[in-house]
Order: C-alpha cells, then sequence, then structure tokens
C-alpha cells in the first residue's frame, strides 16, 4: 500500500476545496492509502507524513507567497531536515489566488525549493498548458499553464462552494492522481532494493 498525505493551509476555504480535489484523484488510484492534513494540526500528524512514500504540499497565494500559516508547517519540518527523514520522498504542490495569475508561480517555487532543501523528488504537473489557443476552453485542463504544480483562480468574493472553477478542480484531481500513480512505481523501486532511502 503506497501512502500518501496531502498537507495545505486554507484561509477562506479555497484551498481545502482544492486539497480534496487532490485526495480524490490520489484516492482513484488502488491500493494508495491518502491522508488529508490541515497544516494547523501538523503535530498530531507527524508519523502519517514520515510514513509516507509522497507528500503533497497546498497553500493559498497571499502578497506572491504561501500564508502565513503555512509557512509555520514548513519551519516547523527543521527537525526533520537535520535527520534527512524526508530524504528521497515524492513531493508536490498545489496553490490558489483570487488573481488569474496572482504569482502563484511564486509559490510553487517556494514549496518546491522547501523539498529540495528535504532531499524530496519533485513531481511536476505533466500536462501541457490549456485553453491557449483558439479551439481552446476555460473547462481545459491545465487552463492556468502551469507545470510545477497545480494552480486554481478563485474570485476573492466567491465562496467555497462557487470556486475554484471546475477546471481547476479536475486539474487538482489529475495531480493527485498523477503522484499516487508514481507513488506506486515509488514503492514497488524500493521493494526490488532499486532506490536507496
Amino acid at each position: 500500500m503506497a501512502k500518501l498525505a496531502i498537507v495545505y493551509h486554507s484561509g477562506f476555504g479555497h484551498t481545502a476545496v482544492q486539497a480534496e480535489a487532490v485526495y480524490r484523484g490520489a484516492s482513484e488510484v488502488a491500493g494508495t492509502d491518502v491522508a488529508l492534513i490541515p497544516a494547523e494540526e501538523f503535530e498530531q500528524n507527524w508519523q502519517v507524513m514520515d510514513a509516507a512514500e509522497a507528500i503533497i504540499f497546498g497553500s493559498p497565494t497571499y502578497f506572491g507567497s504561501a500564508s502565513a500559516q503555512f509557512k509555520a508547517f514548513l519551519d516547523a519540518t527543521s527537525g526533520r531536515w537535520l535527520e534527512g527523514r524526508w530524504k528521497n520522498k515524492l513531493a508536490a504542490g498545489f496553490t490558489v489566488s483570487a488573481g488569474m495569475s496572482g504569482d502563484k508561480l511564486a509559490t510553487l517555487q517556494q514549496i518546491n525549493h522547501f523539498a529540495m532543501q528535504h532531499g524530496m523528488i519533485w513531481v511536476g504537473l505533466g500536462l501541457p498548458p490549456g485553453n491557449n489557443t483558439s479551439s481552446g476552453s476555460p473547462e481545459d485542463l491545465n487552463r492556468l499553464g502551469g507545470f510545477m504544480g497545480a494552480m486554481a483562480q478563485a474570485n476573492a468574493d466567491a465562496s467555497p462552494e462557487a470556486a475554484p472553477a471546475g477546471s481547476d478542480l479536475r486539474t487538482a484531481e489529475y495531480l493527485g492522481k498523477r503522484v499516487a500513480e508514481m507513488a506506486q512505481r515509488w514503492l514497488a523501486g524500493k521493494g526490488a532494493g532499486a532506490i536507496a532511502a
């Protein structure tokens, strides 16, 4: 059974909806045990994260960066960094902002740098950009054209029931499924002795 943890912070509920979409996608992959962890509950979930083959990190983008609450979680992992506990785990990321761009890439880069410092292996979105030709549509997967992770947009005055858009949530599901499939391969490789922990 491949274990996958999704750790996220959500200030207004939009990132929680995106995290649930990542969870749905990962749960579609047979033989995957998926845990959904709000960042505020990280202290009681260290063992879940330590045991996971993959961790997917999610944060809203506030002022071109991850939220302070999510950053507090990142900072709290320093002991694990010192011990190398998360080295060679798979990692991925997702984020949402009110703006179509909203500097979401900066947040994904911040999460990527964090994962690299832990010695994790990054899994990108793996989708071509959608909605970038005259025949494209806002309903396309990856309509915001991200590659590093799943991006979503939610109007600041929209409720989590109304936003992010369905295509953004399907993109998040795709990321969850992709990482779960990679975790299965990673686990199989470890079992065969092909990957040193």
